[in-house]
């Protein structure tokens, strides 16, 4: 299986397969039809507290990652272990965020654990 990473605001194509919000908050702009959204999965995206520090408070991306790992492992593991089955019968699953950065922002973090 594929894990993909785009942004919600991309327009959805037919090879994205399942597509799964991953961001706590309902990004400004697109509906869920037209994200072609199958499933909002805001459990498993950073908590309201990393959200703001990253960047916003001048968190280093590797402090960031430390701790969203943790969150991970911890009190949202059960939510990556419900995710996980949820795609899995997928061929390929695309994880939307609302982030600009595309290389440093949870969902490829994300990824990573979904894939382990």
């Amino acid at each position: 299986m594929e894990i993909r990473l785009k942004r919600v605001y991309d327009d959805p194509t037919p090879g994205d397969g399942f597509h799964a919000l991953v961001d706590r908050l309902w990004p400004r702009g697109p509906s869920k039809e037209r994200a072609a959204l199958d499933l909002w999965a805001e459990e498993v995206a950073r908590s309201t507290e990393l959200r703001k520090a990253f960047p916003h408070d001048d968190l280093s991306w590797s402090d960031f990652e430390a701790a969203y790992r943790a969150e991970l492992a911890g009190p949202t593991a059960g939510a990556v272990g419900a995710l996980r089955a949820k795609h899995a019968p997928h061929l390929a699953v695309t994880l939307l965020h609302a982030v600009h950065d595309d290389t440093h922002n949870h969902a490829v973090i994300l990824r990573e654990a979904l894939e382990a």
